[in-house]
């Protein structure tokens, strides 16, 4: 079931979004899960599962360096 931006928002920015573009970033990320759920061939929630993980090694990846 998709999500509501406002509703992803805050799991960005407890994954690391930056607050101010979290509301942004929660529209892309769900326009994209819906697109890549339709070229898959999966639920959105997969693709959702899927996109999270990425963005959340993404924003880990600065502080894996730091150490």
């Amino acid at each position: 079931m998709p999500l509501d931006p406002t509703q992803l928002a805050p799991v960005l920015v407890a994954l690391g979004c930056p607050q101010d573009k979290s509301l942004e970033m929660a529209g892309q990320l769900d326009k994209r899960a819906k697109q890549l759920a339709e070229q898959r061939g999966q639920s959105y929630d997969e693709a959702m599962t899927h996109l999270l993980k990425l963005m959340a090694q993404g924003w880990a990846a600065p502080e894996n360096l730091k150490n």
